[in-house]
């Protein structure tokens, strides 16, 4: 269990490392683009083709796949709160690269998103271990989680259809609602999609390595009968001669 979080705690954090540079690497390749054409929110494409826009993608697609590996190994509730130091990440990549100023308050809340990511991964709770496909359906299918997902659903229907034509202008927290309650599904639905993939390939691991034993005993059977047959053969073959002589001593 230790390991399993000190891997997916290894794997957020550079997962972290990953996206908070991708931001400052397309915003570089953004503001090349629009120093050539049209920028982005204009309606530009040119973006498309600067090659430090791909660059930044690429990056950010690293980072995704680094934090989607991380869920496997490591508790939600420890790999969640790790995606906040991306913001410090990018926070201060953008006062170096980007001349964007970081200001004290800034850094405050900087030195929070740490202080809090440390408070959480040193009190981590341990994780219930899931050995078959049926027992996270069965989890999947609880009425409580049932019961808030259509919950979770239900809010974020409402904040789309009624409170962000309202509101959405004007208050920011209709759209971290909506990111943060979306955010509550998706990553319990990552969770099982990557313990999945891992009792896959666990189970896949298991049946070649069975296969090659099975192999390897079959192959061990044929030698040894090819062995005994030859044995048989070159004692038949002395008898044979034994006999031969025998019969010249008599004559």
């Amino acid at each position: 269990m230790y390991t399993g979080n000190l891997l997916g705690f290894g794997l957020a954090v550079s997962s972290s490392a990953f996206i908070g540079s991708s931001f400052i690497i397309k915003k570089k390749g953004l503001q090349r683009a629009a120093s050539s054409g049209t920028r982005a929110r204009s309606g530009g494409y040119g973006y498309l083709l600067e090659p430090l826009w791909w660059i930044g993608m690429f990056t950010m697609v690293v980072g995704e796949f680094a934090n989607f590996i991380a869920y496997i190994y490591a508790p939600a509730v420890l790999v969640t709160p790790l995606g906040a130091l991306s913001i410090i990440v990018s926070a201060v990549l953008a006062h170096f690269l980007l001349k964007e100023k970081l200001r004290r308050m800034g850094m405050l809340g900087c030195v929070l998103c740490i202080v809090g990511s440390t408070v959480i991964v040193l009190h981590a709770p341990g994780e219930h271990s899931i050995h078959s496909m049926e027992e996270i359906w069965d989890l999947a299918t609880q009425p409580a989680f049932l019961l808030y997902t259509a919950s979770a659903i239900a809010v974020v229907l409402v904040l789309v259809l009624y409170c962000e034509p309202r509101y959405g202008k004007t208050n920011m927290m209709v759209y971290i609602g909506i990111c943060s309650i979306n955010g509550s599904l998706t990553v319990m639905s990552v969770k099982a999609i990557g313990i999945a993939i891992k009792l896959t390939l666990e189970a896949t691991e298991h049946r070649v390595e069975k296969a090659a034993r099975q192999a390897i005993v079959s192959h061990k059977k044929k030698l040894q009968q090819e062995g005994d047959s030859i044995n048989f053969n070159r004692a038949a073959v002395m008898a044979n001669w034994i006999a031969m002589g025998l019969e010249l001593e008599e004559l």
